[in-house]
C-alpha cells in the first residue's frame, strides 16, 4: 500500500468525523449537501489537475513552454467562463438550476478524457536520417531511449548539442550532435488530441455554469451577520480539499501505474457521484438557490424553446468556440483582457449609478481582494505546472528506501509527482478546522482579524514558501531536494491559503449588493483566470528542453526553478507587505458587514438589497 494512502486515510477519519458532525449539529443542513458536492466535483477537476501537465509533455510530447501555456489556457478558461454562469443564475436559471446542468457538463467532458487516442511519437532526424525515439512509462518513471540501428542508447545534453552514449564504432550518429544540426519531430494522433480539447471544452463550459453559483448557495444558507459564515466557508473549503486530496492520490496512482484513461475516468466517475448528490439533497436546500422569476424562465423565446431550455441549448453549442479557443493561447490573452475590461465597466457603472456610498464602499474593498487573490493564485497556481515538473525532475521522492513494514502489511514509501499535489490539500484537512474554530471564536467576539490584514499574511506565506526552496537549496543531492522541503513549500501555501481564500469567499457575499452576489463571486473567480493564464506563462519560462518528454540537463533545470522560485517567492513577500500596510488605510470600508441584520437595518446601507441572494 502506497504511504500517502495509509496517511491519507488516518487524516481523513481523524479531522473528517469532526467536521461532519460539526456539519450536522450547528450548520444549516444544506452545507452537508453542497459539502460533499463539492467534495466529489474537486475530485473530479484535482484529478484530472494533478497528471495534466505529464499528459500534456508525454503523452502528446508538447515541450513545457507549449504545455504550461496550455495548461494555463485551459484553467484560465476554466475560471473566466463563469462570469457568464453567474449572470445567467443570477437573471434567469437560478443557481441550483445551473449547478446541476453544469455537472451534467462536467460528467461528459471527465469522461470524455479517458479516450487516449494513440500516444504521440518522436523521431530525431539527422543528416537526413530518422531516428525512433523509443519510450516507456509514465510520470517520473518514464524510460526514453535514442533507437540507433535497432539498438537502445541513452542521451544527455552536453556543452553545445547532445550527447548520444555508449555508441559503437561506426555508427551512423556522431556521438555529440551539434546544436541546430538536428531536427526532433513529433508525430501525433489527430484523434486523440482532438479528443483532448473536447473534453476539456465541455469541462469548461461545466465549470462556468457550476463554479460560481454551488459558492453562492453557501452564502445564501446564512443570514446577514450570522457568525456561523466563515466557519460554514471553511467546512466548505475542506470538503473542496477533501475530493482534491484523494482525487491526487488515486488518480495520480492510477494514472502512473494504470494509464492516463484510468487516472481520467476515475475522475469522470467522482464527478457523476457529485451530480447525484446534489440532485438528491435538494430538499434540503429548503428552497435556496431557485430561479428568481419562474414565469420569465418558462416564457417561450425561440419556437417551442422556453427560455431554460435556449440557455441550456446555448451552453451546449458554446463548447464548439470553446474548444477552438482553447487551442489558442493568444486568443485566450485577449478574450481575458476584454472580460476584465468589460467587468471592470460593469462594477464601475454599477458603483457610480447603482451604489450609495457605504455599498460602494464595501464594493470597492471587495475589488482590492480580488486584486490580491490574483496576485496569491499567479503563485499558488505554479502548483500544477511548474511544481508539479521540479516534483518529477528534482525532487527524491523515495522517503525510505525499500519501504517500510507496520503489523506485517508492506507500505510503500516511494511517492509519485502527481501525489505530491496532495500535499496543499492534505494540510488543509488538518488545518481547515483549526481554522474554523479559530474565525468561529472571533467572529462571534466581533474581533475578526481585517480582510486585508489577513490577505496580506496569506501573500507573505505564499512567497515565503518558495523561498525556503531556494535557500535551502544545498540540501540539494544530485539536484534533487529532500521531499520534506517540497512538503514544507506546500505548508506555507496552505496557511497561506486559509488566511486568504474562505475568507475571500466569504467576504464576496458579505461585501457585494444582493442583486449582483453570483456576478462577483464570478469576478472572484475571474482572478483566479488572470492567475492560471499569467502563471502558465511564467511556467513556460521555467521550462527546459526535453527530448521524448525527459529533462535532457537536469542541472540546467534545477538551476531554472530555483532562480524562477526565487523571483516569485520575493515578488509575493513584496505585495504582502504592501496588504499589510493597505490594511490600516482601508480598514472602515467594510461598514460592519459582519453586523447582524437588524443592527445594520439602516436605509444608507441599504439591506433591501443584500438580505437575500438572487
Amino acid at each position: 500500500m502506497n504511504l500517502v494512502v495509509v496517511l491519507g486515510i488516518v487524516v481523513t477519519l481523524a479531522t473528517g468525523i469532526p467536521v461532519v458532525l460539526q456539519l450536522l449539529r450547528r450548520h444549516p443542513r444544506g452545507l452537508v449537501i453542497l459539502f460533499f458536492a463539492e467534495a466529489w466535483e474537486r475530485f473530479s477537476y484535482y484529478g484530472m489537475r494533478g497528471i495534466l501537465v505529464f499528459y500534456l509533455t508525454q503523452h502528446l510530447l508538447f515541450d513545457d513552454a507549449t504545455a504550461s501555456n496550455q495548461y494555463g489556457s485551459y484553467t484560465s478558461l476554466v475560471y473566466l467562463l463563469p462570469l457568464v454562469g453567474g449572470l445567467l443564475a443570477d437573471r434567469y436559471l437560478g443557481t441550483r438550476k445551473a449547478v446541476a446542468f453544469g455537472a451534467l457538463l462536467l460528467v461528459a467532458g471527465h469522461l470524455t478524457m479517458a479516450i487516449e487516442g494513440t500516444p504521440a511519437r518522436q523521431s530525431l532526424v539527422y543528416a537526413g536520417q530518422s531516428y525512433e525515439v523509443a519510450i516507456q512509462g509514465r510520470m517520473e518513471g518514464r524510460q526514453v531511449h535514442l533507437m540507433v540501428s535497432g539498438q537502445p542508447h541513452e542521451f544527455a545534453a552536453t556543452a553545445g548539442g547532445l550527447e548520444i552514449k555508449n555508441l559503437p564504432d561506426g555508427s551512423p550518429l556522431p556521438a555529440v550532435l551539434p546544436a541546430g544540426q538536428y531536427e526532433l519531430k513529433n508525430h501525433v494522433d489527430p484523434f486523440g488530441r482532438n479528443a483532448f480539447y473536447l473534453a476539456v471544452s465541455l469541462i469548461i463550459m461545466g465549470v462556468a455554469f457550476l463554479k460560481p453559483n454551488l459558492s453562492t448557495i453557501v452564502g445564501q444558507l446564512y443570514p446577514q451577520g450570522d457568525p456561523r459564515r466563515d466557519s460554514g466557508f471553511t467546512l466548505y473549503y475542506y470538503g473542496i480539499n477533501l475530493g482534491a486530496f484523494w482525487a491526487a492520490v488515486l488518480c495520480g496512482m492510477l494514472g502512473q501505474t494504470v494509464g492516463w484513461w484510468a487516472g481520467f475516468g476515475l475522475a469522470g466517475v467522482g464527478m457523476a457521484l457529485g451530480f447525484l448528490v446534489f440532485v438528491l439533497g435538494k430538499p434540503w436546500l429548503e428552497g435556496k438557490g431557485e430561479p428568481p422569476n419562474p414565469a420569465l424562465l418558462q416564457e417561450k423565446v425561440a419556437g417551442p424553446l422556453n427560455r431554460e431550455w435556449l440557455i441550456y441549448l446555448g451552453g451546449v453549442l458554446g463548447v464548439a468556440p470553446v474548444w477552438f479557443l482553447v487551442q489558442n493561447n493568444q486568443l485566450v490573452g485577449w478574450a481575458l483582457g476584454a472580460s476584465i475590461l468589460a467587468a471592470l465597466g460593469f462594477l464601475l457603472w454599477f458603483l457610480a449609478t447603482q451604489c450609495d456610498k457605504v455599498e460602494r464602499e464595501r464594493m470597492s474593498l471587495a475589488l482590492l481582494l480580488v486584486l490580491g487573490s490574483v496576485i496569491f493564485f499567479t503563485l499558488f497556481e505554479q502548483a500544477g505546472t511548474s511544481l508539479n515538473l521540479f516534483a518529477a525532475r528534482n525532487v527524491d521522492l523515495d522517503v525510505v528506501p525499500g519501504g517500510w513494514n507496520i503489523l506485517g502489511m508492506h507500505v510503500d514509501t516511494n511517492v509519485t509527482a502527481a501525489q505530491t499535489q496532495s500535499f496543499n490539500s492534505g494540510f488543509i484537512l488538518i488545518f481547515a478546522p483549526v481554522f474554523a474554530a479559530a474565525w468561529t471564536y472571533l467572529g462571534a467576539r466581533r474581533r475578526m482579524p481585517d480582510p486585508t490584514l489577513t490577505f496580506g499574511l496569506g501573500l507573505l506565506q505564499v512567497g515565503l514558501g518558495f523561498l525556503v526552496v531556494v535557500w535551502t537549496q544545498g540540501l540539494a543531492v544530485e539536484y534533487r531536494m529532500p521531499l520534506y522541503m517540497l512538503g514544507l513549500l506546500y505548508l506555507l501555501h496552505t496557511t497561506g491559503e486559509l488566511f486568504l481564500s474562505p475568507v475571500g469567499l466569504s467576504q464576496m457575499t458579505k461585501l457585494s449588493v444582493a442583486k449582483v452576489v453570483s456576478f462577483m463571486m464570478a469576478v472572484w473567480f475571474l482572478a483566479s483566470s488572470i492567475a492560471q493564464f499569467v502563471g502558465g506563462r511564467i511556467a513556460g519560462l521555467m521550462g527546459t528542453e526535453t527530448l521524448g518528454g525527459q529533462v535532457l540537463d537536469p542541472a540546467a533545470a534545477f538551476a531554472t526553478s530555483m532562480d524562477g522560485f526565487n523571483k516569485l517567492g520575493w515578488g509575493g513577500v513584496a505585495c504582502g507587505m504592501v496588504f499589510v500596510a493597505l490594511s490600516f488605510l482601508v480598514k472602515g470600508w467594510a461598514h460592519d458587514a459582519d453586523a447582524p441584520k437588524q443592527e445594520a437595518a439602516l436605509p444608507s446601507v441599504g439591506t433591501n438589497r443584500q438580505s437575500s441572494g438572487p
